[in-house]
């Protein structure tokens, strides 16, 4: 099997898509996936959001695997809520980050319940080990956001899973309050925007 297929078949072999994902997560993230950082592609006045190094995938993923086994999704899921929403990394950078890891024998990967899980071997626990003292990755790139930005980032997160829970127990007529009220606040954030 070549390496490419290899990559594309762990990307989907029992793992949730990002998109069914996040919907199957506590009802986390109802507007897609990437919900996290809520400023978008220009992220705050303009600038691009804090995005991790290479190297911090790379170290995020020994740290967790160093506390127990985890799959593909459940890795994105615990840097995610870790750094608060501010790091939100995607299949795209985790999954052809535990293939490299694999083929320097740091990472092995089984099944487990039907799922594929990965796992630190030997060396990966020392590798871990030899890491163990730097400042984890995700508390580096949360501390690179001011903390106005990483309130208003929260406050998001609160407000999508607010919605989740109107959308799936609400009725018609809350529902459309609700929607109505999202309109008002999403007028009222570009009415600052257009501020001097």
């Amino acid at each position: 099997m070549s390496r490419c297929h290899h990559h594309h078949r762990a990307m989907h072999e029992a793992e949730p898509g990002p998109w069914t994902a996040h919907k199957m997560h506590r009802g986390r993230h109802p507007f897609g996936p990437g919900f996290g950082p809520p400023f978008g592609p220009g992220g705050p006045r303009g600038r691009r959001g804090p995005r991790a190094r290479r190297g911090d995938v790379r170290a995020a993923i020994l740290r967790l695997l160093a506390e127990e086994p985890r799959t593909g999704y459940a890795l994105m899921q615990a840097i995610e809520e870790r750094s608060n929403g501010v790091w939100t990394p995607s299949a795209g950078s985790i999954y052809p980050a535990l293939s490299l890891l694999e083929d320097e024998g740091l990472v092995r990967s089984a099944e487990r319940d039907g799922k594929k899980t990965f796992e630190l071997t030997e060396d990966g626990v020392k590798a871990a080990e030899e890491r163990s003292g730097e400042t984890a990755p995700w508390d580096t790139v949360r501390g690179e956001v001011n903390e106005d930005a990483l309130s208003l980032m929260q406050a998001a997160r609160q407000l999508g899973m607010a919605v989740m829970q109107v959308g799936q127990a609400g009725t018609p007529e809350q529902i459309k309050q609700a929607t109505e009220i999202l309109d008002g606040a999403r007028k009222q954030l570009f009415g600052l925007l257009a501020q001097d």
